[in-house]
């Protein structure tokens, strides 16, 4: 479980301005002081909360900018009485979420509440910057007037520049991030290059950093909005206040969007030519509010992908790319006419995911008359849609009305080593419960689909052969033929979902066994090699000296990370894939061993890897041994070599001093 840190702030006084801080951290309120906005932001920077939640941004006045600016990434802020012209009291909201509430003009119990409100998702994110980022690279300082020493330096450092942004493009190429690079051409170099990269600045992090006192300077400026932004804390705080869709998007040059509700009614479609990301997040928040973005083509292209994310809105791709003349069809079929190819591709790709979900979505329709909730069938249906069964998402609707109780807990104790992966146990064993239960609804519906068939074929023996070859044709037999079909197919997924989930039961617990006897080494598993997933790594689970590292793929590392890694002390590497040369050379020359997993028998499920003591200890003994024959024979063939260079220098020296002499005696006898 992620630790949250969360830091309540509320006005004191003004001239000079100071703020009563409250912190929560998971579970424990702590009060913190009182601040000036220097020491508040110098004090959240240090410890990079999760949330800073005030009551109102405007306590903050003229300096709300300056503090947005200030936040460390990762941070945001939190105005926890909703957003402008929506806002609450604290003390209603509280009493809406079962906290008591005390001394309404004290600033630490206004910032406490605070605090207590958005460790329960209560609020709204103040957004002050596009997804969008500024890179400039240009010189670190004035090359000089005049001189060929000076022109020389021109040259060098205008290569330097050109080197650096090669190496920014490259990168940003590579993470598959979207940018709009312009350059300045001087002296075969680089006067200056400009990125405009569609990317937040969390993206960015550990891909590029700022550069400043050297020969070239790396400057990075988010994008702030023209006007502040709002965005609900939780998913199911949109679901609750906006009209729930499905969005299609067709990215490009000029970029499509479609979207439909949940009864697939197509309500916008638009499309508009260099519509940068900040304008389509706002575009579509204004029709509602997106519980599936969708694409016609498979994989899903970055843009999507960054939308979804934006919205915290599941991600639908089909297995392949739409063919052109399968989109026309399914618009011929819709019978509507779409201005441009963007549209087309849009619509067709949020209809095609509405389609996917329909049965799913008409057995909600139905479950929902019986228990008299079809007024709140969208809410339902994007809870649904989110993740939760549909028990789980009936019950949080019909409880919502209800006043919450607050829960106070005590301190955890610190959980045993085995906790992480005892927790990932019973999250398999909960999953495996959802999806039974699932199976069990699905059976159910099936069951009720062969008595309607089995009924209608009883019907139909009852009538003359002529009759019954009319009633077979009949379009709601064959509707109900392809929805029987769907189901199984679905039940036949799900039972292979779950035969999965068991076998890895069976392996986590067997791996949990052997781990437990010491008989195995537990390794850290990383993504990727690389800056992002290293910092993950320190912050959740530590990295210390002697640890054995696991990479799924190093690729596209380089040398500075790999002698990070010796600096930190690992005793080895074992990746899935090929190393890059550069890590191997750095790791070789440290004498850190490094391996294919394949060599080592790697057990992995999910995030859990272990490899077999002695196999390990064996492998690094004869690595190392090997490493020490290779040096030995190195330094040998080079004191040879420096010998050979010795005599081949010598026997030129004494040549040369021969034909000195003889040049000596002809002057004596001329």
């Amino acid at each position: 479980m992620r630790l949250i840190l969360i830091f309540g702030v509320d006005v004191i006084g003004e001239n000079p301005k100071r703020f009563a801080v409250v912190g929560w951290f998971n579970g424990k309120l702590e009060g913190k002081g009182e601040f000036t906005l220097h020491r508040l932001i110098r004090f959240i920077q240090i410890k990079r909360p999760d949330i800073v939640a005030i009551d109102s941004v405007t306590e903050l006045g003229e300096d709300l900018r300056k503090f947005l600016r200030s936040l460390p990434p990762g941070t945001k802020l939190v105005q926890v009485t909703g957003k402008p012209g929506e806002q609450k009291s604290l003390q209603s909201l509280a009493k809406e979420h079962g906290i008591k509430t005390a001394d309404r003009f004290d600033p630490y119990e206004e910032a406490r509440l605070s605090a207590l409100l958005a460790s329960k998702g209560v609020g709204y994110e103040v957004l002050a910057f596009e997804d969008e980022v500024i890179i400039k690279v240009a010189r670190g300082r004035s090359p000089g007037k005049g001189g060929w020493s000076q022109d020389r330096y021109r040259k060098r450092v205008h290569n330097l520049v050109r080197d650096k942004v090669r190496e920014i493009e490259e990168r940003l190429r590579r993470a598959g991030i979207s940018f709009d690079l312009e350059t300045e051409e001087r002296d075969y170099g680089l006067a200056r290059g400009e990125f405009r990269v569609y990317a937040s600045r969390e993206e960015l992090a550990g891909l590029v950093s700022p550069m400043h006192g050297g020969d070239v300077e790396v400057r990075i400026y988010p994008v702030e909005r023209a006007e502040l932004g709002f965005a609900p804390l939780k998913g199911e705080e949109a679901i609750r206040e906006r009209r729930s869709i499905i969005v299609g998007i067709d990215p490009g040059i000029t970029v499509g969007i479609a979207a439909v509700d949940l009864n697939g009614r197509i309500i916008a479609l638009h499309s508009e030519r260099n519509m940068p990301v900040g304008e389509v997040f706002r575009f579509i928040s204004e029709i509602g509010h997106p519980v599936i973005v969708a694409t016609d083509v498979s994989p899903a292209p970055g843009f999507v992908e960054k939308i979804a994310r934006s919205f915290k809105a599941q991600l639908f791709v089909p297995r392949e790319s739409f063919r052109v003349e399968e989109k026309n069809e399914l618009l011929r079929n819709l019978g509507i006419t779409v201005e441009d190819d963007h549209q087309g591709d849009a619509l067709a790709a949020a209809y095609k995911a509405y389609l996917r979900l329909k049965p799913k979505l008409e057995h909600i329709d139905a479950r929902l008359r019986e228990a008299g909730l079809s007024k709140k069938a969208d809410e339902v249906k994007a809870l649904v849609i989110q993740g939760y069964n549909l028990g789980e998402a009936m019950q949080m609707v019909s409880l919502r009305e209800r006043p919450k109780v607050e829960e106070e807990r005590e301190d955890e104790r610190k959980a045993p080593d085995l906790e992480p992966y005892l927790r990932r146990i019973r999250e398999l064993e909960r999953r495996i419960e959802m999806l039974e239960n699932e199976n069990r609804e699905l059976k159910e519906i099936i069951r009720e689909q062969r008595e309607t068939i089995g009924k209608l074929e009883r019907k139909i023996a009852d009538y003359d052969e002529e009759v019954r070859k009319k009633v077979l044709r009949e379009k709601e037999l064959e509707a109900k033929v392809k929805r029987i079909e769907a189901l199984e197919r679905q039940l036949r997924e799900a039972k292979v979902i779950i035969e999965r989930l068991g076998r890895d039961l069976v392996q986590v617990k067997r791996m949990n066994v052997v781990e437990a006897r010491g008989s195995a080494v537990p390794l850290k598993v990383m993504e990727v090699l690389s800056w992002h997933e290293l910092e993950r790594i320190e912050r959740e689970v530590g990295l210390r000296k002697g640890d054995v590292l696991f990479v799924i793929n190093p690729a596209g590392a380089g040398r500075a990370i790999a002698e990070k890694l010796v600096e930190k002390g690992i005793r080895a590497l074992i990746t899935e894939k090929p190393i890059p040369g550069p890590v191997k050379a750095v790791l070789r020359e440290a004498h850190v061993p490094f391996f294919m997993g394949e060599e080592l028998d790697v057990k992995r499920v999910d995030d859990f890897a272990v490899v077999e003591r002695k196999t390990l200890e064996d492998a690094i003994e004869r690595l190392l041994r090997k490493w020490e024959e290779e040096d030995r024979e190195r330094e040998a063939e080079k004191f040879l070599r420096l010998i050979e260079e010795y005599r081949i220098e010598r026997a030129k020296e004494l040549e040369r001093k021969a034909l000195e002499e003889i040049e000596r005696k002809r002057a004596k006898e001329t």
